[in-house]
């Protein structure tokens, strides 16, 4: 194959680029071999790069400009994420009725399997199809109700992440009915200590350390969830490094399944307003999790989360710490959380990897 030069205009989607493309980054903002998308026009565009590289076969009926006689100009649409409005009511619908299911089991109820089902399993099905929706859960969130907004969230998180995981579906939504359930033990710790507002003395705290034995044991007659789901359960506060509970239990100890609801649990929590803490950007907690955190958790389940939140497509709005709103053009796979940003108001570039004192705040879906 040769290589040529093309004009911005006469770019087509299919091409290959010849040579790595840089802009304003020590990264290049397309590698070599790429296969040109809709995306990528739209990258190239922003940095005003015109001038193109691209591989070319010997065809004769290629011409000069490098496209074939039977080619013609087509329109490009760029992807945007979608709006995600109409899946909160939903949402909150199922956090009312699992309420009302966690406040029973309190009280002695036993868990019905096919009422959590109902709760869980409809709104599962439209994370699995954007997973957009993952950025607008902890806003749906309160302090009051954090709990039952956590159950709900961190259901839909495993199955996210087991989904990306590449997980048949049969287990993508055991996960969610098994992360939904992790925290159902809970119920069994004193609403005193659940509400509490200033930080748990020793004795408080040994009692909600208590909560994924309590919630295996409420679970682990039912015959609907699988063994190994009933395992996560019981172990999705244990930490790779021996620092969980309840069993102190450490690498090669800790079932997979309990790491994916480790991750989902820790993600939403951190992100989540809570009576004694607010919450934090997505972003920034995945980069805890990924650092400060490092050797608690499985690896691969932590990349998972982090390709789901963080590989935001090409022209994605988001809002940074400083107030400021822009979109994404180009994801740096050495810090994929800080991407290269133009920012609205000025058009500036803004390398996020390189000016680390503010970051993503939040992905904006429903403007």
């Amino acid at each position: 194959m040769e290589a040529i030069n093309v004009t911005l205009n006469e770019l087509r989607i299919g091409k290959v680029i010849a040579e790595d493309i840089y802009a304003n980054s020590p990264y290049p903002i397309v590698l070599k071999n790429t296969k040109v998308t809709s995306e990528h026009l739209h990258v190239l565009k922003a940095f005003h790069i015109f001038k193109i590289p691209i591989l070319i076969e010997n065809d004769p009926k290629t011409n000069k400009g490098g496209q074939t006689v039977e080619e013609t100009s087509e329109v490009i649409q760029i992807q945007l994420p979608p709006v995600v409005d109409r899946f909160e009511k939903n949402y909150r619908d199922a956090v009312e009725e699992f309420k009302k299911l966690f406040n029973g089991w309190g009280g002695g109820t036993k868990v019905d399997i096919t009422k959590v089902r109902g709760v869980i399993l409809p709104l599962v099905e439209k994370v699995l199809e954007d997973r957009t929706i993952i950025f607008n859960l902890n806003s749906y969130s309160n302090a009051k109700d954090y709990l039952y907004h956590h159950c709900i969230a961190t259901g839909l998180i495993s199955a996210a992440i087991t989904q990306k995981l590449g997980y048949e579906r049969g287990y993508i939504l055991q996960m969610a009915i098994a992360g939904t359930l992790a925290d159902s033990g809970m119920s069994k710790v004193p609403l005193r200590i659940r509400e509490k507002k200033e930080p748990l003395n020793a004795m408080e705290f040994e009692e909600v350390r208590k909560h994924p034995t309590y919630s295996f044991q409420m679970i682990k007659s039912l015959p609907a969830i699988k063994e190994e789901m009933k395992e996560a359960i019981h172990q999705h506060h244990e930490r790779l490094d021996g620092s969980g509970y309840p069993d102190k239990f450490r690498i090669g100890q800790v079932s997979n399944y309990a790491q994916i609801i480790a991750v989902a649990d820790t993600f939403h929590a951190m992100t989540s307003e809570r009576l004694y803490r607010s919450k934090e950007s997505p972003f920034k907690v995945i980069e805890m999790i990924k650092e400060s955190e490092f050797g608690k958790f499985d690896i691969k389940v932590v990349q998972a989360l982090i390709d789901l939140v963080a590989a935001l497509p090409i022209g994605t709005k988001i809002e940074l710490t400083n107030l400021e709103r822009g979109e994404v053009m180009f994801i740096n796979k050495f810090a994929p959380t800080r991407p290269l940003i133009k920012l609205s108001t000025t058009g500036e570039i803004v390398d996020l990897s390189k000016n680390r004192s503010f970051y993503i705040s939040r992905v904006i879906t429903n403007e």
